[in-house]
């Protein structure tokens, strides 16, 4: 586990409280975020909402260009929207030294860092020891040299007495939390079977669309997120979130110890094509630039190493994820998500298709010989509990969870719940003791998974 010194934390807090004293005492905040060359959306998205005792002046460092203006559109946007504006206000700094000069100035205590992966697990770990908190989007690294120094970066962060900490935001999607719950009920989900590399005890599949909405608008991406030595390839990028989920459910608030408890099985990774035509109409530039010449298949098409699976085992148990990048999705589609569970009493999945609205559902399924109703309604009551309003829907291969409106938050919500969740941690002063080797052994997983699709043919 990961503390920070009570004296020291204040003295830290006191510091970045005191860098304006022209601010009156009720607009000086405990926390001060430092937003570090945002590059992905998922930078705004941890400012689409307030939190209490987060100032609300965010010092932001960048090299300059169209990723730091989409960002700044993006929180502008925030701020002026009709419905709960926010008030955050940008203070920027740009230059090449932009990462140093953050360093120098130190005019805050958390690092938010969400853009290009290249130099992402660098920035951590520098970071880390010049003494700020990080909260970083995944992926935390792309390649299995990264995850060298991610395993350094960790150390200085108990060396600092700071928090290294990433934004799984699939942990508070509300199927998945309760397949979660569920399958630790054994008088209904049975136990966890331990699976084959042919029919894996858990899989989990991912589909992403380079072409997709966020908060209402089409989305810009930059160019270098089509470059996979940039952004990193789908199978150490999404598929974070799945390997996350596998460790989550499986093994509830379990450390893990990925020198002995992950085998790769087998991996793979495949391309998806990406025409000139479709790649301006994501980026707005009008030729592919010139670092994007390795992933070309043509003059005008583009072929992306966004796809990969992994099938491995974790604690002797099988698991697969994949992820995969379609260009759009069907018309009233989007992301799209799928999960298997399976008990020895019953499955649950969750499923996503054209059958739900695209729509995540989750069932519980028969897995042999179906449970006695009965029984299975009163197991359910515990979890009813938990999420009053939820129910079961008898389907003639089993039940389909009946989940209330008001529990089915947006993906972009649940930035604000892992951004909450980190401050919580922040003010305790750590962060459970699972979370670091389950961190480690989640890039791990991904990097390894990388290095054998890459000797597969």
């Amino acid at each position: 586990m990961q503390k920070i010194k009570h004296a020291g934390y204040l003295a830290l807090l006191f510091m970045a409280s005191c860098t304006n004293n022209s601010r009156t005492a009720e607009e000086k905040s405990n926390v001060q975020l430092i937003t570090l060359d945002p590059g992905h959306f998922h930078a705004a998205l941890v400012q689409k909402s307030m939190y209490p005792g987060v100032d609300s002046v965010v010092h932001v460092y960048s090299p300059g260009g169209d990723d730091l203006n989409f960002h700044l559109d993006r929180v502008k946007g925030y701020n002026t929207r009709a419905e709960s504006p926010t008030h955050w206000k940008e203070e920027v700094y740009t230059g090449p030294d932009f990462f140093g000069k953050m360093i120098a100035e130190k005019k805050g205590n958390v690092v938010v860092l969400s853009g290009n992966n290249q130099k992402k697990t660098e920035y951590i770990n520098k970071s880390l020891e010049a003494g700020f908190n990080v909260l970083a989007d995944k992926p935390m690294v792309i390649t299995s040299g990264d995850f060298e120094v991610l395993k350094s970066a960790f150390s200085t962060a108990k060396a600092k007495n700071v928090l290294l900490y990433d934004i799984m935001t699939e942990r508070y999607e509300i199927t998945t939390i309760l397949q979660r719950e569920l399958s630790m009920l054994p008088g209904l989900f049975g136990t966890l079977e331990k699976g084959t590399p042919e029919n894996p005890a858990i899989t989990k599949e991912s589909v992403h669309h380079f072409y997709k909405y966020v908060s209402g608008s089409v989305l810009t991406r930059p160019g270098w997120f089509m470059d996979v030595s940039q952004q990193g390839e789908g199978i150490v990028d999404v598929t974070t979130h799945l390997v996350d989920l596998v460790q989550w459910e499986c093994f509830p608030d379990q450390a893990l110890d990925y020198t002995k408890d992950v085998t790769i099985n087998s991996a793979k990774r495949w391309t998806t094509p990406m025409t000139l035509s479709q790649f301006s109409a994501i980026t707005k530039l009008s030729a592919f630039p010139e670092y994007l010449n390795k992933e070309k298949s043509n003059d005008s098409t583009l072929a992306i190493y966004s796809n990969g699976e992994i099938n491995y085992t974790l604690k002797g148990v099988h698991a697969k994820v994949s992820v995969t990048w379609a260009y759009k999705a069907p018309e009233g589609g989007g992301d799209t998500h799928f999960s298997v569970m399976r008990g020895s009493k019953l499955n649950l999945a969750i499923r996503q298709g054209k059958e739900q609205g695209y729509k995540p559902a989750l069932y519980l399924e028969n897995a042999g010989t179906l449970p006695d109703e009965k029984l299975v309604q009163e197991q359910f009551k515990t979890v009813e509990a938990r999420y009053p309003g939820i129910t079961l829907k008898k389907q003639a291969n089993g039940w389909e969870v009946v989940i209330p409106e008001k529990y089915k938050e947006g993906h972009e919500s649940h930035f604000a719940r892992v951004t909450g969740k980190f401050l919580d941690y922040l003010k305790n002063g750590s962060i459970p003791a699972w979370e670091v080797p389950n961190m480690l052994t989640k890039y791990y997983t991904t990097t390894q998974g990388l290095e054998v699709a890459k000797k597969t043919k």
